[in-house]
């Protein structure tokens, strides 16, 4: 593991996407009446939220952090049968929040496929990816997406750039619609 003991605790946050498209079956199985297991967007949403709590667990070289909120959204892209589910997660710590956004994304996606598995075997998962972060030595970063997957990357309604540093900070809005 790196060093952090000399680093200044910092307020920081970081944003990451997961996108999970879906066949006809299984985008129909997105509805908690259609779906035996029950409300698969709220399922993914908790799972990807427990899944930040123990990136650290999952990641052999990452910090074990604490932080101050986690918030999974998911938001259904009707034209693409897609869910993209974004996560956000902020705090104040030496090192940043990348891995626990990235590892609730993700795992907010595993879940939704587990969810939709019986009525639809072709879901497939990707891109993940992260979209930006605010805080620490380095500052602000706001990458993103491209080519194809562009769209996933403003489906929140953000546009993104090509991985330049961005000026100042700000977070990232987040409202739940698991």
């Amino acid at each position: 593991m790196v060093d952090v003991s000399e680093k200044a605790e910092t307020v920081r946050s970081a944003r990451a996407v997961a996108v999970v498209t879906l066949g006809h079956s299984g985008w129909a199985a997105l509805d908690a009446a259609e779906n035996r297991k029950g409300d698969a967007l709220a399922v993914a949403r908790l799972a990807g939220i427990q899944a930040a709590k123990r990136t650290a667990e999952w990641i052999p070289l990452c910090h074990p952090l604490a932080f101050d909120a986690v918030d999974v959204a998911a938001e259904r892209l009707a034209p693409r049968r897609a869910v993209a589910l974004t996560a956000v997660v902020r705090g104040t710590a030496k090192t940043g929040y990348e891995m626990e956004a990235l590892v609730a994304a993700a795992a907010a996606a595993l879940a939704l496929y587990d969810m939709c598995k019986a009525a639809d075997k072709g879901i497939v998962i990707g891109p993940v990816a992260l979209l930006e972060k605010t805080g620490g030595k380095s500052g602000s970063w706001r990458g993103g997406l491209s080519g194809p997957a562009a769209p996933f990357a403003r489906a929140r309604g953000r546009r993104t750039g090509s991985g330049r540093p961005t000026a100042g900070g700000g977070g990232s809005s987040s409202r739940r619609r698991a």
